[in-house]
């Protein structure tokens, strides 16, 4: 390499001069690459990371999965590279992009929030009201079944039904809404399949040709009262009445009530329903002889029961095997004053007492369903009805 050296009066000063000039300008290089470190401002890393604990407690995940899981993405790569490039040199007139990228992660993070509160308040409502739907539907049903009898008809499926709307009200306490309303529809899909079953078993009720039916068989009773000059009861299941007559004529009403099953239709020994037809008092039981305070014990099951029972059970199984006997009685209460859980008909004391003085055994009885068609159980209808189209 070839060596230039300046000579002359001058040349010294003149090198020193370059050499000072240089070094200048290297302090001030450095100083200002000693200001432009790659950085992120700690504000605005506090803002995304309070942001990312808010996504976290309010559900982000649930409700708003794919911005959520975008903004995850977006942030555990940012700190890494903050990790990784946190002494990054920049040159005075380039842009702090690392600055820039928090930025567009905390704006990630400010649209994901806004989501997820809209959409968790969508479902927060739609779960109160299904819910509210579901609770108040299931109350009205459990107020109509115990009005109007048939527990054991849908019991198991009303405590099933009872269970979802608990479990979907707990969803709903721990902000689990999606949860809360797939459980509140399942429990309004069981209360429609319930009152479907109630429906066919008490459309009966509305059945015109049954209603005259029973009309006959209340007549005919009425007809043997007047000529014979003798008591006859009639029992209408659907009005929860006793009327005693003698003489044909009308003489007391008391209300009575039915098992728990009471207002079905008698289908089989052990099914809870109070059957409909003719009968007489063949019996009477003082409190010694009954676990109820008085009792009038019927001919049931008759002749014209064990003959429908046969028939039934035949095409049931296959066999007609006789059924086990077993007895119906119009009685008194007992000393817990318990509803009676088989066929029976219940009276209050001090009127079964007044009943008791007045039948003699062979009295007929006829227990019949409805003697009109707008009835206690068919008015009540169209609300089951409702609760089905649903």
């Amino acid at each position: 390499m070839t060596s230039i050296s300046f000579r002359g009066r001058h040349g010294n000063r003149s090198v020193r001069s370059c050499r000072l000039m240089s070094l200048g300008m290297l302090l001030v290089l450095t100083m200002g690459l000693s200001g432009c470190i790659q950085t992120a401002p700690p504000e605005l890393i506090q803002d995304v990371e309070a942001m990312d604990r808010e996504l976290h407690e309010v559900g982000g995940a649930e409700f708003a999965p794919e911005e959520y899981n975008r903004f995850i993405e977006q942030w555990v790569a940012l700190k890494a590279r903050l990790e990784e490039d946190d002494d990054l040199i920049r040159l005075p007139w380039e842009p702090n992009r690392v600055a820039a990228e928090v930025a567009r992660v905390a704006e990630q993070a400010r649209k994901t929030l806004t989501v997820t509160k809209e959409r968790r308040e969508t479902q927060r409502k739609s779960a109160s009201e299904q819910l509210e739907r579901a609770s108040t539907r299931l109350e009205r049903l459990k107020a109509k079944i115990t009005e109007l009898g048939g527990q054991t008809l849908i019991g198991k499926q009303l405590v099933e039904t009872t269970l979802l709307v608990h479990q979907s009200r707990t969803y709903y306490e721990h902000a689990r809404y999606k949860r809360a309303e797939e459980q509140a529809q399942l429990a309004l899909k069981s209360i429609g399949a319930q009152t479907i079953k109630l429906t066919r078993e008490l459309g009966r009720y509305t059945d015109e040709d049954k209603i005259a039916n029973w009309r006959l068989m209340a007549q005919h009773t009425l007809d043997w009262s007047r000529r014979a000059r003798a008591h006859a009861v009639i029992v209408n299941k659907a009005d929860r009445e006793l009327k005693l007559y003698r003489g044909g004529k009308l003489i007391s009403t008391v209300s009575i009530r039915l098992g728990a099953d009471g207002i079905l239709e008698k289908h089989r020994h052990g099914d809870g329903a109070t059957p409909e037809g003719y009968y007489h008092v063949v019996q009477k039981q003082g409190p010694s002889k009954t676990p109820y305070h008085r009792a009038l014990v019927l001919d049931y099951p008759n002749g014209e029961d064990r003959r429908t029972y046969r028939i039934e059970r035949k095409a049931d199984t296959g066999t007609s095997a006789e059924i086990v006997p077993t007895s119906l009685a119009i009685h008194g209460q007992n000393s817990r004053d318990l509803t009676p859980i088989t066929g029976g008909m219940m009276l209050d004391n001090r009127k079964m007492d007044k009943l008791y003085q007045r039948i003699q055994p062979g009295t007929p009885v006829t227990i019949v369903g409805a003697l009109d068609g707008n009835n206690p159980v068919s008015r009540v209808l169209p609300e089951l009805a409702e609760f089905a189209a649903d």
